[in-house]
């Protein structure tokens, strides 16, 4: 989704295209800077659609799920189907990203999620929907979005160029968090009134919306990066760069402690809404609205900062971590609410500043398969920790579950933090002359006078 350190002008690249809309804008400082750029204009117009059905999907999802079972094991067993793909192929889906062209591909990936909600919204609506629908269609999806993650990440820089990276994915979130503002209370609305089946049905629909807006784009104003040619060993090549590199390693790690044991929301809040505040759909839907307000605030404060520090990084998993652990033992509905807006603002901020921050450092040739590597380990782990989650929010209650979650990654945040300081207190620097991970100031005088 971003380009490192001379994105357009890596060894053995030739630009193959002409720009006609002229210089990427680069005010960095502009929140909206992004949708300057008609083809990012469109892009993110027709994912504000998709993404609005994808959350209502989710809501629906889950609450059918639980519906049909009463079981929070079952909604952790649903979502760890969905990204069990990711975690068993999610870096081949990365290869296949550098070796093909992006917007081909999203063509392909967009229409087969579409088909998904199609086939489970008609399943439902004729009253002969089980709960192994729910988890094939799960496990579907899954394997699309092993190719779809990391090429529609990637193809983002192809649009904005590499000056604009760091706000386009900002914007990205905080378009993916404003759909989940009024995903699940449109969720909630046609859950209670006509049943969780249009849910479904206006999911796979709003897939048409970014697949027309990929087809109306100007291919001549993209920044196209070669495709890698086939060749044996790309995988591990992939793995060996990551490897060697601690700005790209340690994000990934604590990303994925996060991913695995603290972003398990839809369990632990239908287990809120059933089993401690006694609510229906439309109380799960407030209590998603309320995350993803926190989360929209924290994308659009990511996308004015316009840098990513891993220290910021750090202090954003620790302050998550807490609240998750406060939040677990709110002892009245309102407090509990209030609380999760909080929870969106550094959950996203952890979000965001990992995964701007890996793909600034990671070099153009290299960005597929580090993004596969990324968004395998963030949402590869959901297969190990949901069910785990489940199992112990089933067991010992809501609370503490969510406390647990909180733990682990509280533990994670901590520990990696320590491990960045030992290693030189890596900041990630964004200037005119490029981005550079360098050390804090105090040991760069040190540096200097020794």
């Amino acid at each position: 989704m971003s380009t490192g350190p001379g994105a357009d002008s890596a060894p053995g690249h030739t630009p193959t295209t002409t720009h006609a809309s002229g210089p990427t804008p680069k005010n960095k400082n502009s929140m909206f800077s992004s949708l300057k750029i008609r083809n990012y204009r469109l892009f993110a117009s027709g994912q504000a659609v998709s993404n609005t059905g994808t959350w209502m999907q989710r809501i629906a999802q889950d609450w059918l799920v639980l519906s049909l079972t009463g079981s929070a094991s079952a909604v952790g067993i649903t979502i760890a189907l969905q990204f069990l793909p990711m975690m068993l192929f999610g870096l081949y889906g990365g290869v296949l990203a550098d070796r093909l062209p992006k917007r081909p591909l999203l063509l392909c990936t967009q229409a087969a999620m579409g088909l998904t909600g199609l086939a489970l919204g008609v399943l439902t609506l004729a009253g002969h929907v089980n709960v192994w629908h729910v988890y094939l269609a799960a496990f579907l999806l899954g394997l699309v979005t092993v190719v779809d993650n990391p090429a529609r990440q990637t193809f983002v820089s192809e649009m904005v160029g590499k000056d604009q990276v760091a706000n386009a994915v900002s914007l990205n979130s905080a378009n993916f968090q404003s759909a989940r503002l009024i995903g699940p209370a449109i969720a909630g609305v046609l859950i209670t009134a006509v049943g969780s089946g249009w849910a479904f049905l206006l999911n796979g629909l709003s897939f048409a919306a970014p697949i027309a807006a990929l087809l109306m784009m100007r291919t001549r104003e993209l920044h196209p990066v070669e495709v890698q040619p086939r060749a044996k060993g790309q995988l591990r090549e992939g793995l060996r760069y990551v490897a060697g590199r601690p700005e790209l390693i340690w994000p990934i790690v604590l990303v994925g402690f996060i991913g695995t044991f603290g972003f398990n929301f839809p369990i632990w809040l239908s287990a809120f809404v059933a089993k401690v505040f006694h609510g229906d759909a439309g109380t799960y839907g407030l209590f998603n609205t309320l995350i993803a307000a926190g989360s929209l605030a924290g994308a659009l404060l990511a996308a004015r900062r316009g840098l990513s520090r891993l220290r910021l990084l750090v202090a954003a998993a620790v302050l998550f971590s807490v609240l998750l652990l406060v939040t677990a033992f709110a002892p009245g509905f309102w407090l509990f609410a209030a609380l999760l807006v909080p929870i969106g603002v550094f959950g996203l901020t952890v979000n965001v500043t990992a995964n701007s921050s890996v793909q600034m450092a990671t070099d153009p040739e290299m960005r597929g398969r580090v993004m596969a590597l990324f968004m395998m380990v963030f949402t590869g782990g959901t297969p190990i920790g949901a069910p785990l989650v489940g199992w112990v929010t089933d067991t010992y209650g809501a609370r503490i579950g969510m406390a647990a979650g909180g733990a682990v990654s509280l533990a994670a945040a901590v520990a990696i933090g320590l491990v960045l300081s030992r290693i030189g207190n890596l900041r990630l620097s964004v200037s005119r002359h490029g981005v550079n991970f360098v050390p804090s100031d105090r040991r760069r005088q040190l540096a200097t006078a020794a």
